[in-house]
């Protein structure tokens, strides 16, 4: 079975395939205008033979970036009479108390394009109002003058009752053809009015712009003769078809980072670490994700952009923190005269100012060339070189001038800077959820991770950290290793011990039978499958619920003594304190349903034995540290020439094809049977 993924990131779009038994890898600058160039590039560098692929999977940032840059599609929303301003108002809550700049999230769906439709149903999902067609009707003709390319529908309790919801869809279908039309009910059968609506509009605000693209991505690989399948990775670190992906691009949210954790969960499983943490950098940005047991967590609802002023997403998506400090982060000075690194992106065009593309923005990268970090001569491998004189001439006349430092001065700042920056998604995932970082591991990856992650780990105390194979391309490998996935839930509200035992076996039997269906869509064999349920609980007065793993229905009306000590339990983990004397109650009960694909080369090679690719003479050269008045001599490593057991004492530089290594002084690195690298760090041994 030959297959490979794409991930499209930022800066550059990396492949990792499995081609004849064999490992093969690419790395290409991403093409923003038409990101499909991009992975055409990727398939011809790795020389890929597309008849021969049965698989091609796919990560990209086009559904978040389409949402931050609000560049999605003139949107229109249709809502049940009387409800019209719940998406513009939001929650009661203010975020952040003391803020005094703090606004609410901007609606991507403007006030005068909200319609109202008279029809009414319950929470018991009884029909009250029958729904007025002919209001729609007349919705219909006014969306198709006003030039509106997407609908959301999410009409009040529609997840109990989606009858009208339907209806709606199928008449916008019939008077509009090729409108791109998401009715909430197909996306959150959950309830919350305000979260299924920004989840809806979400959608279908960037509903065609993705669904074009994959049609375009899809075309092209089959005008190249591919007759495999193309799936897609999805926020919830599972993959998805094609079909799935057009109708449901919300889905797709984190569809690129979340490949990566996969991958580290899985190396994470293999080195036997408990607890670790999943640290990628890019062009553009820096994630961090918990991983505990080899899972990254999971989180039932996401913030996309600014956690106080970004749009809700009530979906499960691998539980992430982004910040926007990357390589190709630019570096400015304010008016007071503040050095600052980021959110701002050179991106792939025109580029860190090294790139010689005639940019005169510093970025981290062009910071990390001045200190002598990088080799000009052999990035990526060789198969780019970098301008260090234009790296010098924009850190100093933007930075180092303004602020009355020498060159090198200022180019530590940056970095120091972006460490300190990127320290912060690293804090989120640990620290500010109880997690001690000195019982963690660090899982570095991504084109730039390794350069940083040994600094931002010594910041925050963690004792280890893991460079994996491929660092550069470890994203795309991770694709490689995940599983097919579908989340399905249905509210049912009511306390433990009072729930009617058919009803809630009622529920259980419809969700295994939406599972089912979509199996059978997917070509998904029942042998393969694995149908996990969840149920949502709380104690009584609170706001929100934990997922609690349920094995019978008779858990939630029988002998609830076991699922009252796993709430207790997971409230404990979450929050540092229970309350065993409260009662609980019920709010929504999950499937979650996945099958593992039938690939496991990926995974193998993760741990078989490593052997040499190559061979090489040790250099040296000069590189600054922490004082760039006095940089250390510092030994050159190529990794594809490091034999298995090879252990050494920092300072070195380590490189590679699609990444370098910064080990600082005192870390002490050993290279693993299976080739990936073990930094503990001096003073903090694990």
């Amino acid at each position: 079975m030959n297959i490979v993924g794409v991930d499209i990131g930022g800066t550059f779009t990396d492949l990792v395939g499995c081609i004849d038994g064999k490992i093969v890898t690419a790395k290409c600058s991403t093409t923003p205008a038409d990101p499909t160039r991009g992975v055409a590039d990727t398939l011809r560098e790795a020389q890929c033979d597309l008849p021969q692929l049965s698989e091609v999977l796919h990560g990209s940032t086009i559904a978040i970036n389409t949402v931050l840059e609000r560049k999605g599609a003139h949107t229109a929303l249709i809502t049940t009479k009387g409800f019209r301003d719940v998406y513009a108002i939001g929650r009661g809550n203010r975020i952040e108390a003391f803020n005094l700049w703090f606004h609410r999230p901007k609606p991507l769906v403007e006030r005068r394009l909200t319609f109202e439709v008279t029809e009414r149903v319950n929470a018991a999902g009884e029909a009250l109002i029958p729904l007025a067609l002919s209001e729609v009707e007349a919705i219909a003709k006014e969306i198709k003058d006003q030039k509106i390319e997407a609908v959301a529908v999410c009409l009040l309790h529609s997840y109990a009752f989606p009858d009208h919801e339907r209806a709606i869809g199928e008449m916008l279908r019939r008077l509009n053809p090729g409108l791109f039309v998401t009715l909430s009910h197909e996306i959150l059968r959950e309830f919350r009015e305000y979260e299924r609506t920004s989840t809806t509009v979400l959608n279908a605000f960037v509903g065609p712009r993705v669904s074009n693209y994959l049609g375009t991505l899809d075309s092209y690989l089959r005008g190249e003769n591919f007759g495999g399948k193309l799936h897609l990775m999805r926020s919830n670190g599972g993959v998805m078809s094609l079909d799935q992906a057009k109708a449901q691009p919300v889905s797709m949210m984190e569809s690129g980072p979340v490949a990566g954790m996969i991958g580290a969960g899985r190396l994470a499983q293999h080195l036997g670490l408990e607890k670790c943490i999943g640290f990628d950098m890019g062009g553009t940005t820096a994630k961090s994700s918990l991983i505990t047991n080899g899972r990254p967590a999971i989180e039932e609802g996401y913030v996309i952009g600014d956690h106080a002023s970004g749009q809700p997403m009530q979906l499960p998506v691998v539980d992430i923190v982004e910040v926007g400090n990357g390589g190709g982060s630019i570096a400015w000075v304010d008016g007071t005269g503040g050095l600052h690194v980021g959110p701002r992106s050179a991106g792939a065009d025109p580029g860190p100012a090294c790139y010689g593309k005639g940019s005169m923005d510093p970025v981290v990268t062009d910071a990390d060339l001045v200190l002598g970090r990088i080799n000009g001569d052999r990035f990526l491998g060789g198969n780019m070189s970098l301008d260090k004189a234009a790296a010098e001439r924009a850190v100093d006349q933007t930075v180092g001038k303004p602020l009355g430092l020498g060159t090198k001065e200022a180019a530590l700042g940056i970095a120091t800077i972006a460490d300190n920056n990127m320290s912060l998604s690293v804090r989120a995932v640990s620290v500010n959820k109880g997690v001690d970082p000195r019982d963690t591991a660090m899982i570095a990856f991504g084109g730039a991770g390794p350069l940083h992650a040994i600094a931002i780990a010594r910041e925050i105390f963690i004792p280890r950290v893991v460079i994996p194979k491929l660092p550069g391309t470890f994203s795309a490998l991770g694709m490689l290793m995940a599983s097919w996935r579908q989340d399905f839930v249905r509210t049912l509200v009511g306390r433990l011990g009072a729930l009617d035992t058919a009803l809630v076996e009622r529920v259980f039997k419809e969700l295994a039978e939406d599972g089912k269906a979509q199996m059978q869509r997917d070509g998904i064999g029942d042998d393969i499958a694995d149908f996990r349920f969840y149920a949502d609980l709380r104690y009584v007065g609170q706001e929100h619920a934990l997922p609690i793993p349920i094995t019978s229905p008779t858990m939630l009306t029988g002998d609830m003594r076991k699922v009252r000590e796993l709430f207790n339990v997971e409230h404990d983990l979450r929050y540092g304190q229970s309350a065993l004397e409260e009662h609980l109650e019920v709010v929504n009960l999950r499937l979650v349903l996945t099958a593992a694909r039938s690939d496991t080369i990926a995974e193998a090679w993760l741990t078989q034995p490593w052997t040499p690719t190559d061979t090489a003479e040790e250099t040296s050269r000069d590189v600054i540290f922490d004082n760039p008045e006095k940089p250390l001599r510092t030994r050159i490593l190529w990794r594809p020439a490091m034999p298995a057991g090879f252990t050494f004492t920092g300072p070195a530089v380590i490189e590679e094809p699609n990444s370098t290594i910064l080990i600082h002084p005192g870390d002490k690195v050993t290279v693993t049977d299976a080739g990936h690298l073990i930094v503990d760090l001096a003073g903090k041994e694990a």
